[in-house]
C-alpha cells in the first residue's frame, strides 16, 4: 500500500511515539475506523427505526435552523462581548 509523503511522515511519527511498527499503527487505525464506522451505522439505523416507528418525530430543516439560531442567540446574551 502506498501513502502520500506526508501521511508516511506522520505514520513514522506515530510509530516512533508508540514504540510499534508502521504496519502495527496501520492495522490499528484501520480496526478503529472499521469500529467507529459500525457504531455509526447502528446509531443511525436506530434513528431511522425510531422514525419509521413513529417513536419520535422529525423535524423540518426550517425547524433546526430556527432551535440553532435561538441557541445562539441565548449564548450571546449569556455572554455578552464573546
Amino acid at each position: 500500500m502506498r501513502f502520500t509523503p506526508e501521511t508516511e511522515r506522520k505514520l513514522a511519527e506515530l510509530a516512533a511515539q508508540s514504540g510499534r511498527g508502521a504496519p502495527q499503527v496501520v492495522q490499528d487505525v484501520v480496526e478503529g475506523y472499521f469500529d467507529e464506522l459500525a457504531q455509526a451505522r447502528d446509531m443511525l439505523n436506530g434513528r431511522y427505526d425510531e422514525l419509521k416507528s413513529g417513536k419520535v418525530k422529525p423535524v423540518p430543516g426550517d425547524g433546526v435552523a430556527a432551535h440553532f439560531r435561538e441557541k445562539s442567540a441565548a449564548a450571546r446574551r449569556s455572554h455578552p462581548g464573546s
